[in-house]
């Protein structure tokens, strides 16, 4: 058979590029003039930033740990412009770790404070554990008032100290952590310390408000957040129960949307731990109908929570979750391993269930069937990028099994799963690294846009909803590429 010419050769080539591109997240949206100006610009960006990497492997940004580079990130013209564009919504986050440092910091200057225990010095050191009351707390301890500790070291030392202990943020990412259990135990222990004081009444009011003001402020309009409903108490020993705890979500995100209306709305996923005996199993699936029957437009679904390698398989509950109503939608973290052919089957347990989403999918890649079938029932992949590789499940992000996702128009979202915990925006660092490393260097502003519009069309809002959402979010598109463009150089 004879070789091809050499202009036929390039012909062809041409065209199998074109193939690849249009199968790529966002080949499908045509771009306004406005936004073709924008997108030369914030291509120019991308490329200025991926072309320091070349030279030089160790500057580029999403082949190193993102503690390692937050801080140039934070400066990057690209990751400001990314932080104005309107995003869309958050759909996979976990309800006490979606707000910022300084929301815990405000936590423990709340009165009645008690702590049992030091602060720790490292990471081997036991987490102190809090409690608000009246009164000095009857339980074994060393139980000193917050109020006095801090009066003793200073406010500012105090407030610190509480950033550094609530996080797991290090200088020494790759050697602070031995191996995916050993962060995981650190990153389990975050939650342990931080349950009894954001489960007074106040606080978990005040905090719940505050992550919605700061989703706002990173330009994010809609969250569908995660949550195990832990009992809250007040100072009179009184202890809520989930239905209140539901109604205090439903309260405070009304408050706010009628304070703020640019923000689309708000749903909770009932999402208990997977670490649970059977009798405790079935209480949570009794639970979750009565939510549903009482906040039916609040409660998006269910979903089992908790490190996938250690937890129950989901062969240990496919048969009772069969038998709830139909009415309850399930959106199931799965995949969230490195292992092939154990916890991962989890995925084909998911998808078999019927999931609307799938919770991190990191595995996905090696099931084909698996792959088809979420791309036949459109069953929505909740990336998580800086999530995926603080609780080491990758290294360089260019290696994420979302850059394959991406590449042939899976649908898919992005998230940022626990951001207070890795010192990240609500959204827009897990928006930066996605386009920077897990996309294609040739991948432009259509797959952000994407990704925003895709966070609504796979929400689990009603039709009507999703249409208001549309009409919302285009005109704060517009507006931010009007905006934008104002200070972009005439060259482009």
């Amino acid at each position: 058979m004879a070789r091809h010419s050499y202009d036929e050769f390039c012909r062809l080539r041409q065209e199998f590029f074109n193939q690849e591109q249009d199968r790529g997240l966002g080949a499908d949206l045509v771009l306004s003039d406005d936004e073709e100006r924008l997108n030369r610009y914030v291509m120019n960006l991308k490329q200025q930033e991926l072309a320091k990497g070349v030279e030089n492997p160790y500057e580029l940004i999403s082949a190193r740990h993102f503690f390692e580079m937050v801080a140039r990130i934070n400066e990057s013209p690209l990751f400001k412009l990314i932080q104005q564009m309107p995003k869309g919504g958050v759909l996979h986050a976990h309800d006490t770790a979606i707000g910022s440092t300084e929301l815990i910091v405000r936590a423990t200057r709340h009165e009645h404070l008690w702590q049992s225990g030091n602060i720790p010095q490292t990471d081997r050191d036991p987490m102190p554990v809090y409690k608000f009351s009246r009164t000095k707390p009857t339980t074994e301890g060393d139980w000193r008032l917050v109020a006095d500790i801090r009066t003793s070291i200073g406010n500012e030392a105090y407030d610190d100290a509480i950033r550094k202990m609530f996080t797991l943020y290090t200088k020494d990412p790759l050697n602070a952590h031995r191996d995916i259990n050993d962060v995981w135990r650190k990153f389990m222990a975050l939650f342990i310390c931080f349950e009894p004081m954001v489960t007074y009444r106040p606080v978990w009011e005040e905090y719940f408000y505050g992550c919605l003001e700061e989703l706002l402020a990173d330009n994010v309009t809609y969250l569908e957040f995660r949550g195990l409903l832990p009992p809250v108490y007040d100072l009179d020993d009184r202890t809520y129960s989930p239905e209140d705890i539901v109604q205090m979500y439903v309260d405070q995100s009304e408050k706010f949307l009628q304070a703020h209306p640019k923000f689309i709305g708000v749903k909770f996923i009932y999402a208990p731990l997977k670490f649970c005996d059977d009798s405790t199993f079935d209480g949570y699936l009794t639970l979750i109908q009565k939510l549903k029957e009482r906040f039916p437009n609040f409660i998006a679904g269910f979903d089992l929570v908790g490190q996938e390698d250690l937890g129950r398989p989901h062969t240990d509950f496919n048969e009772r979750l069969l038998q709830l109503p139909t009415a309850i939608n399930f959106f199931f973290h799965a995949g969230e391993t490195n292992w092939i052919g154990r916890r991962d089957e989890n995925l084909i347990d998911a998808i078999l269930l019927g999931t609307k989403r799938i919770g991190h999918g990191f595995a996905a890649l090696k099931h084909p069937v698996v792959l088809e079938q979420i791309k036949k029932r459109q069953v929505c992949i909740e990336i998580n990028p800086i999530s995926n590789q603080v609780l080491k499940l990758v290294q360089d992000f260019r290696n994420h099994p979302g850059a394959f996702y991406f590449s042939d128009n899976y649908p898919v979202v992005v998230s940022s799963d626990d951001p207070s915990f890795w010192c990240a925006s609500p959204l827009s660092h897990d928006f930066f690294v996605a386009f920077m490393g897990l996309a294609s260097a040739r991948a432009d502003i259509r797959l952000l846009k994407k990704l925003a519009l895709n966070s609504i069309e796979y929400s689990s809002m009603e039709p009507d909803e999703k249409a208001r959402a549309v009409q919302k979010w285009t005109t704060g598109w517009n507006k931010f590429v009007e905006d934008t463009l104002k200070t972009v150089p005439a060259e482009f």
